[in-house]
């Protein structure tokens, strides 16, 4: 029976979902945006948030414990030192997932997972679409051009 048994244990034994949830979430820290299959990033998310959350308060007992569970220096520091201050304000979505087709060879859902706050593109654009609003009639302009009165032309006599 698989009573509470509700996350994707992704085809693998416990041991190498670990370490490929480990390695994924080093990979997301250090380079901002990967690009893995659906089921991987829904599982990746899970994993990597709540360490993400424990680094916006920068202690001892959080960086071991994030350490325990990466095993890499470099991304722990990177998260505590450069990705904490960009999130302090944050309360969560830390993550965000965007779908980009199958995979030629079986089909798989494919997708990219990056950090929201890193994704320059977004931030621009989500500041200039508040700027640019406007308000729209319902009424549309074929209705307009048949409702305005045609001038006749004089009759040539």
């Amino acid at each position: 029976m698989r009573h509470n048994k509700k996350f994707n244990h992704l085809g693998r034994k416990k041991a190498h979902r670990d370490a490929l949830l480990a390695n994924m979430t080093i990979s997301l820290i250090m380079h901002k945006r990967i690009f893995t299959t659906l089921a991987k990033a829904k599982a990746l998310r899970i994993y990597a948030e709540p360490l993400i959350n424990r680094a916006k308060n920068d202690s001892m007992v959080n960086r071991r414990l994030v350490f325990s569970y990466l095993q890499n220096k470099e991304a722990v520091n990177e998260l505590f030192r450069e990705i904490s201050n960009k999130i302090a304000e944050r309360n969560g979505g830390y993550t965000r997932i965007l779908k980009t087709g199958h995979r030629l060879g079986d089909n798989a859902s494919m997708c990219f997972i990056e950090l929201v706050d890193y994704n320059e593109n977004m931030l621009k654009d989500k500041g200039a679409k508040k700027e640019g609003r406007t308000r729209r009639s319902r009424r549309s302009k074929t209705t307009e051009a048949a409702q305005a009165p045609v001038a006749e032309a004089p009759a040539a006599e």
